[in-house]
C-alpha cells in the first residue's frame, strides 16, 4: 500500500509481544525504534503509532480501571525505591532491574512520539507449578483499533497473530485500507491471506531499521 494522500490519517498498531517475542536474540537484530516511527511515516504516512505492551510493577499503585496511561516516570520511581529494600533477594533484584531497563526503554518510546499503551503483568502458577508472567494486549489493541476507526481510512497492523483475523477483516469490509507488516515465520496464514499482496515480511527491514551502535 502506498503512502497515503487522503486527508483522512493512517493509523499504526503495534503488537510487540508478537512482532518482537524473543528480543534481539530472537529476531537476530536490535531494532532502531526512531528509524521505526519514521519508516511508517515515510512510507505509508501514519501519524499516530500505539504501541501495547507489559511490565511487571511490583505492587505500584495503578489499576486499568483508572481508565489513564500508566505514569512511567512515577513507576520508575517506585521501581528504584523497590531496588533499596533492605535484605532484598538476589533474585528479585533481578527482576527489578529488569522492569527498571523496560521501563526506561517505554520512557524513550514515548519521547520519540509511540502513544504506548502499557500494562502491568500478571503473576501466577502454572499447573505444574512454574512462576508464569504474562500481560496479554490483544484485547487492549482490538479495543483502540474499533473505537479509533471512524478516525483512520488505513491501518498499518505490526502482528502476526491469527487472533486478529477477525477483527481485520472486519474493517477491510468496512472499507479500510490493512497493511500487515510483521515476521513473515510468525504470521498466521488468515492475516496473509486477508491482506495478501498487502503482507510485508518484517525481517527484510533489517539494513533499514537495525540499530546501529
Amino acid at each position: 500500500m502506498p503512502k497515503n494522500s487522503s486527508k483522512k490519517p493512517v493509523y499504526a498498531f503495534i503488537d510487540a509481544s508478537n512482532l518482537f517475542y524473543g528480543g534481539q536474540k530472537s529476531l537476530g537484530w536490535k531494532i532502531d525504534y526512531q528509524k521505526l516511527l519514521k519508516y511508517l511515516n515515510d512510507k505509508y504516512g501514519v501519524s499516530r503509532a500505539f504501541y501495547y505492551g507489559g511490565i511487571e510493577t511490583f505492587n505500584f499503585d495503578y489499576s486499568i480501571l483508572d481508565s489513564k496511561p500508566m505514569d512511567l516516570k512515577k513507576l520508575l520511581s517506585h521501581l528504584l525505591k523497590n531496588l533499596k529494600t533492605p535484605k532484598i533477594g538476589e533474585a528479585r533484584v533481578i527482576l527489578i532491574e529488569r522492569s527498571i531497563q523496560r521501563t526506561k526503554f517505554y520512557l524513550n518510546l514515548e519521547r520519540y512520539g509511540y502513544n504506548l499503551q502499557i500494562k502491568p503483568v500478571k503473576t501466577y502458577k502454572s499447573e505444574n507449578g512454574r512462576v508464569e508472567r504474562k500481560a496479554n494486549c490483544d484485547v487492549d489493541m482490538t479495543f483502540d483499533i474499533m473505537r479509533y476507526m471512524a478516525q483512520f481510512k488505513s491501518l498499518i497492523a505490526l502482528t502476526g497473530d491469527g487472533d486478529f483475523a477477525p477483527v481485520l477483516c472486519y474493517l477491510k469490509k468496512q472499507g479500510r485500507d490493512i497493511t500487515i507488516l510483521a515476521r513473515g515465520e510468525r504470521t498466521a496464514k488468515e492475516l496473509r491471506q486477508l491482506v495478501g499482496p498487502d503482507f510485508r515480511d518484517f525481517n527484510y527491514l533489517r539494513e533499514i531499521l537495525r540499530f546501529k551502535e
